[in-house]
């Protein structure tokens, strides 16, 4: 941790192992602003982007278990702008060069990464490309994540559904969702059915000016190391675009309750969030192999071989396959400024990892503390 600082590639970190109900290393190193020499501390508080993932996807599954949806079906049966969806003929073909969807984009579909929603992306092909000019890569444009929604599904879908793994808006749909069974922002929703039961006091879509003193910068890779990102202030309330794939904001210990129950199968003292049985489809392998088998070669918060994906988080199938360290059937996700987790149920292991370093792809991180991590684990279980 400390050579990344000094070196110059990260501002700071904090990393945090916990195992069999014990804090087994916590640590903070640097700062959380560079150049006002402000140290990361334990309640520093980090944008996590797509770490939010997770937590939207065990929302929804709340949903589920109380009978709001089925997993098969129809998107547009809560969503209705999605009903009659066409799909982009692809590369070299305008976008008006479409075709009807196969089938209706499905609840699944969401929460897997097959509906053919994609992310926007400057750098893209053309219909990434349109999606960025028009805000949908969420950093302008939308007041709500109605407006998004609606917007996105005016754009043809970037591949048919079901047909392959694609790592897209489909979360932030799906957040959307949420909002439309339950009444409530999704917000709302997650704090009165997460954040307060876990006692996760300083998580959610806005930081408040009590508490902007213990927000971290964040800063954009360059070749010298790294540069104050131009937008620090979009998670700084008020805050009306409640991003489910990447809005929310935490802190180290806010994070680890949430691992902490996930590595509990859903349950925490003095309750449960999720029945046993609907945790285990969750971090099961939906894909019927691996990423890499699924077609996907676009960047996302995970590799391909040997890893497959469960509703809202991927899953180790074969760590010789992956090339990593890890057990069969742990789960995990990362965050675009390089903040990562996974749950170990086999070593029964939790590791988070917090920083602030866009993109995520800029250093091998998360394989540098897997490795780390794992070599601590000695002798007998």
């Amino acid at each position: 941790m400390q050579d990344h600082v000094s070196a110059g590639r990260l501002a700071g970190l904090a990393v945090q192992i916990a195992r069999r109900g014990e804090v087994a290393f916590s640590g903070q190193v640097g700062n959380r602003d560079a150049e006002a020499g402000s140290p990361v501390t334990p309640d520093t508080i980090w944008r996590i982007y797509s770490m939010t993932k997770p937590v939207t996807s065990l929302a929804a599954l709340m949903l589920y278990e109380e009978g709001a949806f089925q997993l098969d079906q129809p998107l547009a049966d809560f969503l209705p702008e999605f009903a009659n969806a066409r799909v982009w003929q692809g590369d070299g073909h305008p976008l008006t060069a479409t075709e009807p969807a196969h089938r209706a984009i499905t609840i699944h579909d969401l929460m897997t990464h097959q509906a053919g929603l994609v992310y926007g992306d400057a750098g893209g092909n053309e219909l990434e490309r349109a999606l960025a000019a028009s805000g949908l890569d969420l950093e302008r444009g939308f007041v709500t994540m109605a407006e998004a929604v609606e917007a996105l599904a005016r754009f043809p879908l970037g591949f048919q559904p079901g047909s392959r793994w694609f790592y897209g808006l489909s979360t932030d749909v799906l957040g959307r969702m949420i909002e439309v069974l339950s009444g409530k922002s999704l917000g709302v929703f997650l704090h009165q059915r997460i954040f307060a039961p876990l006692g996760m006091i300083d998580t959610g879509f806005a930081v408040s000016k009590d508490k902007v003193g213990r927000l971290a910068t964040l800063y954009d890779h360059a070749q010298e190391g790294f540069v104050r990102a131009a937008d620090q202030d979009s998670c700084i309330a008020p805050v009306t675009l409640e991003s489910g794939g990447g809005g929310l904001v935490s802190t180290m210990a806010d994070y680890q309750r949430f691992a902490t129950m996930l590595l509990h199968r859903g349950a925490f003292p003095g309750g449960h969030l999720l029945g046993r049985k609907t945790f285990d489809l969750m971090v099961s392998n939906h894909m019927g192999g691996d990423l890499a088998s699924r077609g996907q070669g676009h960047f996302s918060e995970t590799t391909f071989e040997g890893i497959g994906f469960g509703l809202g988080v991927s899953v180790m199938l074969d760590p010789t396959r992956a090339r990593i360290t890890g057990s069969p059937g742990e789960f995990a996700w990362g965050g675009m400024a390089s903040t990562a987790f996974w749950v170990d149920p086999v070593e029964e292991m939790t590791v988070i990892l917090m920083t602030q370093l866009v993109p995520s792809s800029a250093y091998t991180l998360r394989r540098q503390l897997r490795v780390l991590s794992y070599a601590a684990l000695i002798g007998d279980r």
